[in-house]
């Protein structure tokens, strides 16, 4: 059966209910009164004779009251509704509200509740040591796998540690000619995690196994200092300025080379499409780089040239909700975020932090941004998007916070700085979806601990 059409002959039958015609009759008439006549049933009888009364014995006889009492006196008469100076009434009364006809669509009207103010914790849930952490913000020393594993690389060593048990163990270690170790990022399956070398090649590992699996070289002239994967794609930016795309499944595994930067590659990062390629640098510059242009031979490889910023370029995020929006942060000589349309290059927005903007990381579950600093604060800030308002500041460390990293389900953010401590913050909540899930394990973040 057509809804619409049963609704339809609901209504008309509704609408000619005796009842609802019969009140509108007696509404018309009583509309079509005198306007010098007063409407005795629009009256409030009982008010007009205490207003009446109440003046002649204020005037027969007046008493001093104290400005206290007379205070009272006005509060009282406006909580009582006894401040209304007209007596007589021309018009009829509001008519109550009628039933509604249908019941059910009364609960689409209703305002929704409104949603209750999140809770951001202003101190870390956790802090582990971390000794010999390289302060060198052209570095990416930091990432949290799919698998709930994040592993930190302290000078020649990547750690791993387990944020279901808050277990840690050593993945690997280098020697000095090799080392020290300048970036890490986990394969998108949370099974492998690629490491880069000051000696400007890329080790794989399988964590499980302990296991080196094979050893990206031949590429960059020395070291890398960021990564991103783009499903069996590993992309490695170098001080040699180059960027590099290593299918990590074939023999051969260079094939494609992104040439545009002048300097130091320190940021790369793929948007979730898998299409596009932010990559900034020391130059100063940031690119945005299209696979099906780049792998052309173009002899422009890169879609769009972003020369607003004027430090380097390390902190890039894709938004989550927005494909074609890319937020990016300056260093210390810059301190903006800046926000594009990569579709058109077009900068959106422009926020100066007043300091070196070191990551960025956007909330998976609310429309906010997470930005970590350098000097002065050492902080991070939450901004909401895109009034860019500053929701909160979260202080601890005491060196600037160089890398940042988001657990799988989006609620934690951890924090690597120059100080030697990696901090956990509760800043983005927990999600809807989770919260009447049973926790089938302590909190991970309760107690702490150290990595050696």
């Amino acid at each position: 059966m057509d809804a619409g059409g049963s609704f339809g002959v609901l209504y008309k039958s509704i609408s000619r209910n005796p009842l609802q015609e019969h009140v509108l009759r007696r509404k018309n008439s009583k509309e079509n009164c005198d306007r010098f006549i007063p409407n005795r049933s629009a009256m409030d009888f009982d008010y007009a004779h205490y207003m009446l009364m109440e003046a002649r014995k204020g005037k027969e006889n007046p008493v001093a009251s104290s400005p206290a009492n007379e205070a009272f006196r006005k509060q009282l008469a406006e909580a009582l509704n006894l401040n209304r100076s007209r007596i007589l009434a021309f018009k009829n009364k509001p008519p109550t509200p009628a039933q509604l006809l249908f019941p059910e669509t009364s609960s689409l009207q209703q305002a929704k509740p409104a949603k209750p103010r999140r809770s951001i914790p202003q101190t870390s849930e956790r802090t582990l040591d971390a000794p010999e952490i390289i302060d060198d913000y052209y570095l990416n020393l930091l990432d949290w796998g799919s698998r709930n594993v994040l592993a930190i690389a302290l000078g020649n060593t990547v750690y791993l540690w387990d944020a279901t048990d808050s277990s840690s163990s050593e993945l690997m270690t280098v020697d000095e000619d090799t080392g020290p170790i300048t970036s890490v990022s986990w394969a998108p399956d949370g099974r492998h995690v690629a490491v880069g070398l000051n000696n400007s090649e890329v080790q794989l590992w399988d964590p499980i196994s302990n296991k080196q699996l094979r050893t990206l070289r031949g590429g960059h002239e020395s070291r890398v200092g960021a990564m991103d994967w783009n499903n069996h794609v590993l992309s490695t930016g170098g001080m040699d300025s180059l960027i590099i795309n290593n299918d990590v499944r074939i023999r051969n595994h260079i094939v494609e080379t992104y040439r545009g930067h002048h300097q130091e590659v320190c940021g790369l990062k793929w948007s979730s499409s898998g299409q596009q390629l932010a990559s900034g640098g020391n130059d100063n510059l940031l690119h945005i780089w299209e696979r099906s242009v780049a792998s052309s031979n173009s002899p422009t490889q890169w879609l769009h040239r972003l020369e607003d910023h004027t430090a380097a370029v390390k902190a890039l995020a894709w938004c989550p909700f927005q494909a074609n929006l890319l937020a990016s942060g300056g260093g210390g000589a810059d301190r903006c975020i800046k926000f594009w349309n990569a579709h058109t290059g077009a900068c959106l927005n422009s926020v100066d932090t007043g300091s070196q903007v070191c990551s960025l990381l956007w909330n998976k579950n609310e429309r906010e941004l997470l930005s970590s600093h350098g000097f002065t604060q050492n902080q991070l800030t939450l901004w909401k998007y895109p009034s860019m308002v500053k929701i909160a500041e979260l202080t601890g460390h005491t060196s600037r916070v160089l890398y940042m990293a988001q657990s799988p389900d989006g609620c934690t953010v951890a924090s690597a700085a120059g100080d030697e401590t990696l901090r956990f913050w509760n800043v983005f909540g927990t999600p809807e979806l989770a919260k009447p899930a049973p926790k089938a394990n302590p909190e991970p973040f309760a107690h702490f601990n150290h990595i050696r």
